[in-house]
């Protein structure tokens, strides 16, 4: 996952349609969100933080199975456990990125239970897995509607952003800030709005989004992801002195972390 997210911090967004494409370095990371979007991180506060990353694991397949079938008391004239069975398959294999398995699965049930917080959020999370962000969006704002949660913010963001509708993605941020959001939360919102920013080759208002980065003698997943980002931004931008700092801060804590370890001794 750790590829994945880092390869989307270097910004190749997928575009509508699932293909690989290139746009900058991405925030969630995702998933650097995410999971967008993620993100990654796409790190377990609810269902489809099944996005991994630092929002941890993926809920197992039966805690989702269970939260649905709660979901589902107004739902009559349907088999519940089979509505619930179905989520799990698709828990599952999002968990083990089968992403097209896991919205045939999902779509099955979100056309049934509309109202389902569990189910829509795992239909979003698996359409911005798969690069089709215009729906992805639509899908999770429709969540943001139904829960009021702010947490799948970051995605929405990073979807805009790979749209191309950076003032949406400020305003998705504004939103995001004024919500009193977890760090890990607002750190994804930070990262996607300073990648908007690069993406329009402003690099010193990116810079100006993450910095300064604290130096903290226990990173959090969220620490590490700030440093890459402002490392790849600072490379980006000539100051090597400075894109040094932050890829040795990683690889003093976690020498796997991405590709800090090379990108640091490619800039020695």
């Amino acid at each position: 996952r750790g590829d994945d997210r880092a390869r989307r911090d270097r910004g190749e967004h997928a575009p509508e349609g699932g293909e690989r494409g290139t746009t900058f370095h991405q925030a969630p990371w995702s998933e650097v969100v995410g999971s967008p979007v993620g993100p990654d991180a796409l790190e377990k506060r609810s269902v489809a933080q099944a996005r991994r990353s630092e929002r941890g694991n993926l809920e197992s397949a039966g805690d989702l199975a269970a939260a649905v079938t709660g979901e589902l008391v107004d739902v009559s004239g349907v088999d519940r456990s089979r509505l619930a069975a179905r989520v799990e398959l698709a828990a599952n294999a999002y968990a083990h990125d089968r992403y097209e398995q896991a919205l045939r699965e999902v779509r099955a049930v979100v056309d049934v239970a509309p109202s389902s917080a569990t189910v829509r959020e795992l239909y979003g999370l698996t359409l911005y897995r798969l690069g089709r962000w215009r729906e992805a969006a639509r899908q999770l704002e429709e969540l943001h509607r139904l829960t009021g949660s702010f947490d799948q913010h970051p995605v929405i963001a990073d979807c805009h952003r790979a749209m191309g509708h950076h003032r949406r993605v400020e305003a998705i941020y504004d939103e995001l800030r004024r919500s009193s959001p977890s760090p890990d939360v607002l750190v994804e919102g930070r990262l996607v709005l300073a990648g908007t920013k690069a993406d329009r080759g402003d690099l010193a208002g990116a810079i100006e989004v993450l910095a300064p980065a604290p130096s903290v003698a226990h990173p959090a997943q969220r620490h590490l992801r700030l440093w890459y980002a402002l490392a790849d931004i600072y490379e980006r931008a000539g100051d090597v002195s400075r894109a040094r700092e932050y890829f040795l801060r990683i690889v003093r804590h976690d020498p796997d972390s991405y590709d800090a370890a090379e990108r640091l001794v490619a800039l020695t």
